[in-house]
């Protein structure tokens, strides 16, 4: 397995993606359905706002991470042990002092987080909450971290993705029967808790297997990972995104509207999590070969753009059709709080297209380490939201925070689209901008156009919903990427020279396998 090549990688990458992403959104939406129902909106607007809090814990890391894996692409592609060794060493030493840094931040939220927010939940639940949650993060900064960027960066992202799946599935059901059987929200997390100590041997265990040659005492290169201090910025816009809508609502709305926030959030975060799971997959031959070949590059950066633009926009169609009728039956006899409202719906699937169909974009700006020169689009996008998100939730509650995030989005978007197609492949915008509006013309085209067939369809069973998605699924995919393609049959012509060959490969494995049989 170590010596398998960049496509097999790749297809491993993707296949364990979406197996995993498959199982997680299964028993994932089956957890805040028993929290809602045992233990009430109060505790599932907890469990989701402490997510969210710690993710600014998380800034402590300093953008190491990212700075990491930038400059691993290289000495990973060329075979060179001794710099991805000088690497690895000052990437460790990173990690250790967040994670010093990060078990301290996180005993102090746990004192100060049940004062500043509206809840009638006792303080010492939500600080021992918020201590279990965060505990977690510490482990990952100060044992596995650095191991998890250099799988990454080797390509075996299904590795970590694997792993993930595993101890998800377990304690998904650990989750399920402690809530069934009574537990409170204390012992629900306890589980996660656990369960990640063990994921953090399973890493150690591999590494100490198949990276013998890995030295965290050599000599750490400390220059390698100076752009550490721009990723920051990009990385605190990424966690005010991921974080400051359910902060702002439980300070200023309380935690039943985080809870109803988190639904949506939930729901269109899983499609989001499965695109960038499948971009993660691809992103390291990407670094790898912008080192090698630039006009290679860039036509592999096109043939990822072509697909994943037009993956974004059919799978945000089918999550936007099923969400409002999925939650009418999801939460049916939840009385403290209404979940249904086509308003959001609206928001939460304008901010899901923006958020990732820049992620092509994003990707080329990361993989060509250009941090520091694009570090000021972040604080502005990280102003507009906060002020917006402030200034809105005054007016107009949860929708003014959305429309924040809306705000700053269209800005960051449009900076990514223009900076990486003039500064990192060397071209006009437009042709990124085209794929954008030939997608969001079809997406609002079979909108309307569907509109009337699903109004006569009785979407009230869960067996119903799925079948119905699946059928829809099977005809918008195979939409969104032919009528894109129709508008950029280069790309389309290139990406299927990169697809035939395996395709025949695996045609010709079948026919020999048939021929055995026989």
């Amino acid at each position: 397995m170590m010596g398998i090549s960049n496509a097999q990688k790749s297809a491993y990458n993707i296949l364990t993606s979406v197996l995993g992403q498959a199982i997680t959104i299964i028993l994932g939406v089956v957890i805040p359905r028993l929290v809602l129902v045992n233990l009430g909106s109060e505790n599932n607007g907890l469990l989701s706002s402490i997510t969210q809090v710690l993710g600014y814990a998380s800034l402590l890391e300093a953008g190491v991470g990212l700075a990491s894996l930038q400059a691993l692409y290289k000495p990973v592609a060329e075979h060179d042990e001794a710099s991805v060794n000088a690497i690895m060493s000052a990437t460790n030493l990173y990690y250790r002092r967040t994670g010093i840094a990060y078990l301290l931040t996180v005993i102090i939220l746990s004192a100060i987080y049940p004062v500043i927010i509206k809840s009638s939940l006792p303080y010492g639940t939500i600080t021992i909450v918020v201590l279990i949650s965060g505990l977690p993060g510490v482990v990952n900064y100060y044992f596995q971290g650095k191991y998890k960027i250099l799988l990454q960066a080797e390509g075996r992202t299904y590795i970590i993705t694997n792993l993930a799946t595993v101890i998800g599935i377990l304690t998904s059901i650990g989750k399920i029967l402690l809530l069934l059987l009574g537990f409170g929200v204390i012992a629900v997390q306890s589980l996660y808790l656990a369960l990640s100590l063990v994921q953090m041997i399973y890493i150690d265990y591999y590494i100490r297997k198949n990276y013998a040659w890995i030295d965290l005492t050599a000599a750490p290169a400390y220059d390698k990972l100076s752009q550490r201090n721009s990723v920051l910025a990009h990385q605190l816009s990424g966690t005010i995104f991921s974080s400051t809508d359910a902060v702002t609502l439980s300070i200023f709305c309380g935690l039943s509207v985080v809870s109803v926030y988190s639904m949506y959030a939930l729901l269109f975060g899983m499609v989001g999590t499965l695109l960038s799971n499948l971009a993660g997959s691809i992103t390291f031959v990407l670094g790898q070969e912008l080192g090698i070949n630039q006009k290679k590059y860039g036509k592999l950066q096109d043939s990822f753009e072509l697909v994943y633009i037009s993956l974004s926009f059919s799978l945000f169609f089918i999550a936007y059709t099923y969400i409002l009728p999925f939650l009418k039956i999801y939460t049916a006899g939840i009385t403290d709080i209404n979940y249904i409202d086509r308003a959001l719906s609206v928001l939460f699937v304008v901010i899901a297209l923006l958020e990732n169909s820049r992620l092509s974009s994003a990707k080329a700006i990361h993989v060509a380490g250009h941090f520091k020169q694009t570090q000021w689009h972040a604080w502005v996008e990280m102003a507009i939201n906060i002020i917006v998100s402030l200034i809105g939730v005054l007016a107009w509650g949860i929708y003014g925070v959305l429309i924040g995030t809306i705000a700053a989005l269209l800005f960051r978007a449009n900076a990514m689209i223009i900076y990486a197609n003039k500064k990192v492949l060397h071209r006009s915008p437009w042709k990124t901008y085209r794929r954008w509006l030939v997608n969001l013309a079809l997406f609002i085209a079979v909108t309307v156009l569907s509109k009337p067939l699903f109004a006569h369809i009785a979407l009230d069973t869960y067996p119903r919903i799925i079948l119905w998605a699946a059928i829809t699924s099977v005809v918008v995919i195979p939409l969104f990427f032919v009528v894109a393609s129709m508008f950029d049959r280069e790309t389309y012509r290139y990406a299927k020279t990169l697809v035939t060959p395996y395709l025949k490969q695996a045609r010709d494995k079948l026919k020999g396998r048939s021929r055995t049989h026989d």
